[in-house]
């Protein structure tokens, strides 16, 4: 009996060795002792990361932040990083945590682990003018037609898969991309259903057709490094949180349903 019980006292003893150091190696523990959260974060994408015309960074995904690192009780520090190197600097330690409107996809998932989604987007494509006929992205699947996207995201990878007969130019960012429709050098920019949206409220009003059907259904996750239950569970209670106690309703009506911020970017 005594060896029986000796033998249990063991194995709790390494199960709590265990999970102590687990907890020691979490992000979030490192996080709580340095008193800073670090994100990375590609500001060009709006609305959910982007600059004001003093160069601050604002948005969506940065009020998100702000909110999480409040509850977390530590300083909040945005490093900016471009699209096709932010896992990297995931990976070797640059910042803590992703939140810069990333796609959920098998693919980043083998190299990142995710939250529950956030956000939930489509890809959309707007038109030049010239195609008034235009109702489908089926009708621009020709020979000879041109359609842009970004390099490097979702954008890019439905274009590839549903434009056979297309040609398929990418730029390094969406802006370079849908002013290449703008200036009658592409029939079509395909991007996220947010971005087009408020592009067509803009500077698109009037110029190009917005077909708003969504083409493909892309769930937004935070990412963060595999191997971190303890920081995982931390940040899926945080969403259920923002998105039951008005704060997530809030910050969506003010970057989504709103456009006064606008006059701070233009």
């Amino acid at each position: 009996m005594k060896k029986l019980l000796f033998t249990v006292l063991a194995l709790v003893s390494m199960l709590f060795a265990a999970d102590f150091n687990l907890w020691q190696k979490s992000t979030l523990n490192q996080v709580l002792k340095k008193g800073e959260l670090r994100v990375c974060l590609e500001p060009g994408y709006v609305p959910f990361e982007m600059r004001d015309k003093h160069g601050r960074i604002i948005g969506f995904d940065v009020d998100i932040a702000k909110k999480m690192s409040k509850d977390m009780g530590v300083k909040l520090k945005l490093v900016p990083t471009a699209w096709d190197g932010i896992i990297s600097a995931l990976i070797t330690n640059k910042c803590d945590i992703i939140i810069s409107g990333m796609t959920i996809t098998q693919k980043r998932n083998l190299k990142v682990a995710f939250t529950n989604p956030y956000f939930l987007v489509g890809q959309t494509l707007l038109v030049n003018k010239k195609h008034k006929g235009v109702k489908s992205y089926k009708d621009l699947d020709k020979k000879g037609m041109v359609i842009t996207t970004k390099l490097g995201v979702t954008g890019e990878i439905a274009a590839r898969r549903m434009f056979k007969h297309a040609t398929i130019k990418t730029f390094d960012s969406e802006s370079a991309a849908v002013q290449e429709v703008l200036n009658n050098r592409a029939d079509a920019f395909i991007y996220d259903k947010p971005y087009n949206e408020l592009f067509m409220a803009g500077k698109g009003k009037g110029k190009l057709i917005f077909l708003n059907q969504d083409l493909t259904y892309e769930p937004l996750g935070f990412a963060i490094n595999h191997g971190d239950p303890d920081f995982l569970n931390w940040l899926n209670n945080f969403l259920r949180q923002i998105k039951h106690d008005g704060t997530y309703e809030k910050l969506y009506n003010k970057w989504f349903r709103n456009t006064d911020w606008l006059k701070r970017v233009q």
